[in-house]
């Protein structure tokens, strides 16, 4: 059984000479968070106008639930919930009354729909307080409740963490988390803070200039990102060659002539070192470091890093 719920193939979008997106293959997996990562101005707000129809690919394909998008529309849209700009609530409506709004709009004509919505993100169904009173948080709360209020099993959702403090950054993580592990949602969110994709996404693909650079899972992003060992010796393809065979170990890297890499967690550095030295190898350094999720988007995007 497929388990991809989007999927694109060599999708572009161009404004006259200007390259928005570039020949992008994206693949989301049903039931899973994935963070689209990338900085202001990558391609990820036109990516998502792609997806649901809100802007036509000047190439490529999009699929969506294993159909063509194009064509499909009517089927496959009304199964997804967005938020990609802020919806025009009435700031003299209260959030409940806004939410029966655009209830009545869609044909959703049982008032549990808005109710059940309020409840995901942790909003009173019954507070009188009115649009124009919400803080900021409160306001993104009641914008994916809008998005949810269908039951959609897909969520698309444009940087819905930015501008919230700490604390509501913190609280819409949880019940995006949530959306996906108890509700079932498949979510693709996009965001420029690499803090809060590494701590919510299954998922990541990196994208600069529209162009997506990497697409993994979290845990093989962490893997490839994590922990290393950095020799600098007289000699690294010796080294590396007595490691692979005296130590058995395989993740072995040499940078040039005197630098080499180990991402073996298992690998004790004494022991390389006295390998090295009983070989007659000079040892100047052999050091253990850790990468950030912001060292390794500097190092796949070539450029400097973001929040």
């Amino acid at each position: 059984m497929n388990d991809i719920v989007i999927e694109t193939r060599g999708l572009t979008k161009k404004y006259g000479e200007q390259i928005s997106v570039s020949n992008l293959s994206l693949h989301v997996r049903k039931g899973r968070i994935y963070g689209l990562l990338g900085r202001n101005g990558a391609g990820k707000t036109t990516t998502m106008r792609m997806l649901l129809g809100l802007t036509t690919p000047s190439s490529g394909e999009v699929e969506i639930f294993g159909k063509p998008l194009r064509g499909n529309e009517k089927k496959i849209l009304p199964r997804i919930g967005s938020l990609i700009e802020s919806p025009g609530f009435y700031p003299n409506l209260t959030g409940t009354e806004n939410l029966l709004i655009f209830a009545t709009l869609r044909g959703l004509k049982n008032p549990k729909y808005v109710k059940n919505a309020l409840e995901v993100v942790n909003l009173p169904y019954r507070d009188k307080k009115l649009f124009s009173q919400y803080s900021l948080g409160m306001k993104q709360r009641l914008a994916i409740a809008l998005s949810v209020m269908h039951n959609p099993e897909l969520l698309i959702l444009d940087e819905p963490i930015n501008g919230l403090d700490p604390i509501g950054i913190a609280e819409m993580r949880a019940f995006i988390r949530e959306l996906c592990d108890a509700a079932g949602k498949t979510i693709l969110i996009s965001s420029h803070i690499l803090s809060e994709i590494s701590l919510l996404a299954d998922d990541i693909g990196i994208i600069d200039h529209g162009i997506l650079l990497e697409e993994e899972s979290l845990s093989e992003l962490e893997e490839k990102n994590g922990k290393y060992i950095h020799f600098l010796v007289s000699d690294a393809a010796m080294a590396a060659n007595l490691l692979r065979s005296r130590l058995g170990i395989r993740n072995v890297r040499t940078e040039n002539a005197h630098e080499l890499t180990v991402r073996d967690r298992q690998l004790d550095i004494g022991a390389a070192v006295r390998l090295f030295v009983e070989a007659g190898l000079s040892v100047s350094d052999a050091h253990l470091y850790e990468n950030t999720l912001e060292d390794y988007f500097k190092q796949v995007t070539g450029g400097e890093g973001i929040a």
